[in-house]
């Protein structure tokens, strides 16, 4: 058996080599013929999994160490027999940590000494999402929530007690937009360009926008375009991002928002639980000592002190060519606790 594993996934080295033969390749050798022979792909976001890189192969297992699956042709897997696994959730604490890094980083900025007044908007209310709320709510944020799917699930389960809010109201009544859908282009609420060029128009009060999701999720064109705030960990056309956006970002970082050291060790750890599944193995799986639903307690200077998200900014401004090596490089910082 031969397993192709994204050499830059932590924590999985020497783990499942006495079951199979192990290629640990950069992102970028993950190619057609090198998974020719491969029965199983252990990746990241950077590895497009579709008809290019599969027709032909053997592969039957995909585990991708990350919250998404946008870079997994799902529909041509299911065709052709293929398993597909991620983990959803690992880097949830993580990403709230950037968040709120990123929000002080703005408020220290723009002179706003306390969250009170300050309405934030979620977009998105899944792992990351309600780990964002519950600290904004802790914090003195007043929160406001948006996820059509979710409301929809739970108005079919819980008619009474509706928690989120139409997209427009956050457009009228939010200081703060934040997005952490996942990206999709179809169905009933698709997210490619959710905050486009008439969605900025709609904003009422809004004067910083955030996005630690995907890319694509907001316009970058747009927000080039727009007079408040930009944050940004996702970019369009990584690695290749505006030059002129970034330098108009508050805070930028190289989609490293969820790159902690617990959320990595989360996120092989699912994966040795998924294969462990699929292939019937009892791999020995890692404990990790710190929870996946994030701090019970917070405070925004403690999460500020957790992680200098200015430094990282700095570092990609002045370094915009290498937002590739920055990203597969980066020294994965703990989690606020």
């Amino acid at each position: 058996m031969r397993i192709v594993v994204d050499n830059h996934i932590p924590n999985i080295s020497g783990i499942i080599e006495p079951r199979a033969q192990v290629d640990y390749l950069e992102p970028a050798d993950i190619t057609r013929e090198a998974v020719n022979q491969a029965d199983a792909l252990i990746i990241r976001t950077r590895t497009r999994c579709d008809a290019a890189l599969l027709d032909g192969s053997r592969v039957r297992f995909i585990g991708s160490a990350t919250i998404g699956t946008d870079h997994i042709d799902l529909d041509y897997c299911t065709d052709h027999g293929i398993t597909v696994c991620n983990a959803p959730g690992c880097n949830a604490p993580a990403v709230a940590q950037w968040v709120f890094a990123a929000i002080h980083a703005w408020m220290q900025a723009r002179g706003i000494a306390t969250p009170n007044g300050i309405t934030l908007g979620i977009v998105g209310v899944g792992h990351i999402g309600s780990i964002v709320a519950r600290w904004a709510a802790q914090l003195g944020f007043t929160v406001l929530l948006n996820d059509p799917p979710r409301e929809m699930a739970e108005k079919t389960d819980h008619p009474t007690g509706d928690i989120f809010s139409p997209l427009d109201e956050l457009q009228r009544r939010c200081d703060i937009i934040t997005f952490h859908t996942p990206l999709t282009r179809n169905g009933q609420w698709p997210t490619w360009h959710l905050c486009d060029q008439a969605f900025l128009d709609d904003l009422s009060r809004c004067r910083l926008i955030l996005d630690a999701a995907r890319g694509p999720i907001a316009d970058n064109a747009a927000l080039l375009r727009w007079h408040g705030d930009v944050g940004l960990d996702c970019w369009e056309n990584e690695p290749n991002i505006s030059r002129d956006l970034l330098e108009k970002c508050i805070v930028a970082t190289p989609h490293i928002a969820g790159y902690s050291r617990e959320g990595k060790q989360r996120g092989t750890a699912m994966m040795l639980e998924a294969l462990n599944t699929f292939y019937g193995w009892d791999i020995p799986i890692p404990t990790i000592d710190c929870p996946a639903t994030g701090a019970a307690q917070v405070t925004l200077d403690g999460i500020a002190a957790s992680y200098d998200i200015l430094a990282d900014t700095a570092t990609l401004k002045a370094a915009p060519t290498a937002f590739e090596s920055l990203r597969n490089h980066y020294s994965h910082r703990p989690e606020y606790r």
